[in-house]
């Protein structure tokens, strides 16, 4: 079915193509083949490739000093990117950590937590409560409260305790509840986890508002975020929201939780922050956390040699500049319809589309073997992988992901394409897309 052999397994970068250059939307390999980016690579490249003004702006922090030491100097290009990011959070998320991905992020964002309680004299609350189907990082803390099967299971043993909840599916609730009380059930299940724990014991909850990697763009249910809010408030308890691949704008409002009327406590931003120009994330804290840590310690207890790095800060500066400037968020917040019609119509002819779901420029295909029960496909056929290496061979860069129903079965492809792409890229994307599925099923007798 492909001409290039399928990976062994989801992290191979074995026999790869050598990637060359890239323009907007289109990534050009070593031998001169195109690709769409119709994902972003991971979720990353929110504004495309090579933008010269970001670039510009690299190049002339570098010309003055790539890094200055954070805990030796500030910067115009640390101060400027703070200001930037306290207006858009809004709120009291006034305070952050810098970093320089999503795991230290997340990392971070737990250190946080643990400090906050440790300040307030609380050092019983050690306990993380996170869900099943959730991914938070590759660092052992953040892969500790992590619920992805796949990508933990050569770690066990090593990682710290955590509570786990059902995920928060409307495509499939959990047992006993339908679509519509599929929330209430999901915020009831982290009450009853803290009651039994014991409240003083639980340090945080932490979720994703619209789940990536580990459940293939799966939005909070109505009302869920709002709930378990108003749980962890009553019993000390603090929120901690991963933004790392849904924030930044990519759902459609700059904090992922703003569509969902909350703010939380603690949370992580990264891949669209610096849009993969240069490395960067943050941990951002409201003016509560920091008034309990900063009185008693006078800083966060978590950093790194590359915190606040001079020239990932100037980058992010640029990103976030270019991202208002042209009304970025704004733009994937109209386009979120069009899009997700886009894929329905190319692929209603496909009986194994189950659901297509997400928010703003984050959406996903899910492949079921039969709609009616929404049974999954059984995972040893690995079918996310042949898609991506099937979308791949066609010149489509998209994010196909497995395991998503219970660890082992379950097929997604994510799309998350750069928030300036074109109309007439969308339609590349989704016809690609739509394609690639089509021809895999063919091969595998499944359609």
């Amino acid at each position: 079915m492909s001409s290039a052999a399928l990976p062994k397994h989801i992290h191979s970068t074995g026999d790869l193509p050598k990637v060359a250059w890239a323009k907007g939307s289109y990534v050009y390999d070593a031998s001169g083949k195109q690709y769409i980016d119709g994902s972003g690579g991971p979720a990353v490249y929110c504004i495309g490739h090579s933008n010269t003004d970001v670039n510009d702006a690299i190049k002339h922090q570098l010309d003055r000093i790539a890094h200055g030491y954070r805990y030796n100097f500030s910067s115009d290009a640390l101060e400027e990117l703070t200001d930037i990011i306290r207006r858009r959070c809004g709120g009291t998320l006034n305070h952050m950590v810098y970093v320089t991905g999503g795991s230290e992020a997340v990392e971070s964002c737990l250190k946080l937590a643990l400090q906050y309680h440790a300040a307030r004299g609380e050092m019983s609350r050690r306990r993380f409560i996170a869900r099943e189907r959730s991914w938070h990082g590759n660092t052992l803390g953040a892969l500790s409260v992590s619920g992805f099967l796949e990508r933990k299971r050569a770690f066990e043993g090593s990682l710290l305790e955590v509570s786990r909840l059902s995920p928060a599916n409307v495509y499939r609730p959990v047992a006993g509840a339908t679509a519509e009380t599929a929330g209430e059930a999901c915020a009831k299940e982290l009450e009853a986890e803290i009651l039994r724990l014991g409240p003083e014991k639980v340090c945080a909850f932490i979720f994703e508002p619209v789940v990536g990697a580990a459940g293939g763009c799966v939005p909070a249910p109505p009302g869920y975020a709002r709930r378990v809010r108003e749980i962890c408030d009553r019993y000390g308890v603090l929120l901690i929201s991963d933004e790392v691949m849904c924030g930044a704008g990519r759902t459609g409002s700059w904090r992922a939780l703003e569509r969902d009327g909350i703010e939380p406590d603690i949370m992580s931003v990264a891949k669209g922050l610096a849009a993969g120009y240069l490395p960067l994330g943050a941990a951002i804290y409201t003016d509560r956390v920091a008034d309990a840590i900063h009185g008693l310690h006078g800083a966060p207890m978590t950093g790194h040699t590359f915190t606040g790095h001079t020239a990932c800060c100037a980058a992010g500066v640029a990103v976030q500049k270019i991202v208002e400037r042209d009304r970025l968020v704004e733009r994937v917040a109209a386009m979120e319809q069009p899009f997700r019609t886009m894929l329905a119509e190319a692929t209603r002819d496909i009986a194994a589309v189950g659901d297509i779901r997400g928010r703003g420029f984050f959406q996903a295909i899910e492949l079921v073997a039969d709609r009616d029960s929404k049974k999954p496909f059984d995972g040893e056929r690995k079918l996310f992988m042949k898609v991506r290496q099937q979308a791949f061979d066609n010149g489509l860069i998209c994010y196909p992901v497995g395991g998503n129903v219970d660890g082992i079965n379950g097929d997604v492809v994510i799309l998350a394409p750069p928030y300036n792409v074109t109309e007439a890229e969308l339609t590349e994307i989704v016809d690609k897309t739509s394609t690639s599925i089509r021809q895999v099923l063919k091969a595998e007798g499944l359609g």
